[in-house]
């Protein structure tokens, strides 16, 4: 028992490092198992509508037939209404604070092209506007 090694000694390099092609392999495999399990809902369903094609069905006999029941009347119940929540109106200046918020934000913007460059000044300006005006329109 002396020349052997011992057994609670630590290996070289850590388990993850050793076994990468493994990890990856199982990783590959669940995003896979994944991906078709979410697909087969679709499946089913355009499945399923092809199955309900109707098919013939055979006429029951007159005399097998129960004679008609009055039926309860349906109610309905009106739809139900969510009380609207009214919010205190922003103050003048917070609204201020908020477009010049904005207007930070659209100038940090790169543009694509002209079309959208020329929105977006479109834009800085409204806020400009905005920002400089006595009163701010309210909505």
């Amino acid at each position: 028992m002396e020349g052997s090694t011992p057994i609670n000694q630590m290996p070289s390099e850590p388990a993850v490092k050793r076994y990468k092609f493994l990890w990856r392999v199982f990783l590959i495999f669940n995003f896979a198992l994944g991906a078709y399990m979410f697909a087969q809902p679709g499946k089913k369903e355009r499945a399923k509508e092809k199955s309900e094609a109707p098919a013939e069905v055979a006429p029951i006999p007159a005399a097998v037939t129960p004679p008609p029941q009055e039926e309860e009347p349906v109610l309905i119940s009106p739809p139900i209404t969510r009380p609207v929540i009214v919010r205190q109106p922003v103050p003048d200046d917070q609204q201020r604070e908020i477009f010049k918020w904005m207007l930070e934000e659209k100038r940090k913007v790169e543009p694509l092209n002209r079309q959208e460059k020329k929105r977006i000044d479109e834009e800085k300006a409204i806020l400009k506007e905005f920002i400089r005006s006595e009163t701010i329109p309210r909505i």
